[in-house]
């Protein structure tokens, strides 16, 4: 098992869900980037489950760090950055109960096989959602990073069930209406539907279930001409840290698969000159042309799949007598991932475009 990005810069996640700690290397990272300590304890307790609603994990985690090198008088060394979060909330004894069963949809069975049963069965060891929060701690680092290059990465809850916000303007956007998605009980920007999308949860936890949703994400300042074709496309950059979080089953750049269903004419982003910069009056394509970035806005939605532990009995099969059985989950979860997950994506998101300007030597 080799948990690593490598893409320019270097990220590498440890730990497991009830291990002692989990935690974080960033290797290649360039030095001299100052780093707000706050900014990065703030962006950690964005990822936390939200309070006071009834939809949110009952899991205690305060998700407190410890960096154990690369920075130095509050700045990047150059030297690998190391850092460690230390679990709280240890107590996984209700694991031990359904060790031999194998969830639907989670990671067990798969894990079992890969690892020849040696993996940590406990809230999903190391393929746990709880190793986001190294990830989002990653992604802290890079967006401080990314900010004196005047470059903002942004993301919003865009559905839950059938409850649908506004997309991004990819065209143009409002920094600070952008900045202040975060501060509110549901990250999206109408604010009318928040109380729908709460609603939506909290029914689907009455009913013992879960739910899915869709976030969308944008890179606004990136300029033309970063990422190459082929194999280390900006695409395939993006694309493969964000199918690193779990429950992760999509992904769509600019119109996505809308553009099944469109004609060229109507597909096509038609080109500009306006002040001296190239345009495009259309940003159907998301921001990225050949796996290039074309200086437009990079637009992207990521499909989260209902949270797989429900309050309901399901069939399964026990592993250790090889028959069918009936089994009834517990622990702790979210009804819907994507609440907190919109904050994971914007973290990867930030990792995978610093790893490209890396990559190119643009950094």
């Amino acid at each position: 098992m080799a948990s690593v990005f490598n893409k320019g810069l270097y990220v590498s996640v440890f730990g497991e869900s009830y291990s002692n700690a989990i935690g974080v290397v960033l290797d290649n990272f360039p030095a001299g980037i100052k780093l707000n300590v706050e900014t990065i304890k703030k962006d950690m307790q964005f990822r936390a489950p939200l309070k006071g609603y009834v939809g949110a994990s009952k899991r205690k985690e305060t998700d407190e760090f410890e960096i154990l090198s690369g920075i130095f008088n509050g700045h990047s060394t150059g030297s690998p950055i190391c850092a460690v979060i230390y679990n709280k909330s240890l107590n996984s004894s209700h694991y031990n109960k359904i060790k031999n069963l194998i969830r639907p949809s989670h990671a067990d069975y798969t894990a079992k096989v890969r690892y020849n049963n040696f993996n940590d069965f406990r809230g999903g060891g190391h393929l746990s959602g709880r190793l986001t929060a190294p990830l989002v701690f990653a992604g802290s680092i890079c967006k401080q990073a990314l900010k004196t290059k005047k470059i903002e990465i942004f993301s919003h809850i865009f559905s839950v069930g059938k409850i649908k916000d506004y997309e991004f303007n990819s065209l143009n956007f409002n920094a600070k209406e952008l900045r202040n998605i975060k501060n509110k009980p549901i990250a999206v920007l109408n604010d009318e539907i928040i109380k729908e999308i709460l609603n939506e949860i909290e029914d689907a936890k009455k009913e013992g279930d879960s739910i899915g949703g869709i976030v969308e994400a944008g890179v606004f300042g990136l300029a033309a001409g970063i990422g190459s074709p082929i194999f280390d496309g900006l695409e395939n950059f993006i694309a493969s840290i964000m199918f690193s979080i779990p429950a992760v089953k999509g992904l769509e750049f600019g119109k996505g698969f809308k553009f099944a269903k469109m004609k060229g004419s109507f597909a096509n982003d038609e080109f500009y000159i306006k002040n001296g910069k190239i345009k495009t009056k259309t940003n159907n394509n998301g921001g990225i042309l050949g796996g290039i970035s074309n200086g437009m806005p990079i637009i992207l939605k990521v499909v989260f799949k209902p949270t797989p532990t429900i309050f309901k009995e399901q069939n399964t099969v026990n592993l250790k007598f090889k028959r069918n059985e009936k089994i009834l989950c517990s622990g702790f979860h979210d009804v819907c991932i994507a609440t907190r997950g919109v904050f994971v994506v914007e973290a990867a998101l930030n990792v995978a475009i610093l790893s490209s300007l890396i990559f190119q030597g643009e950094f």
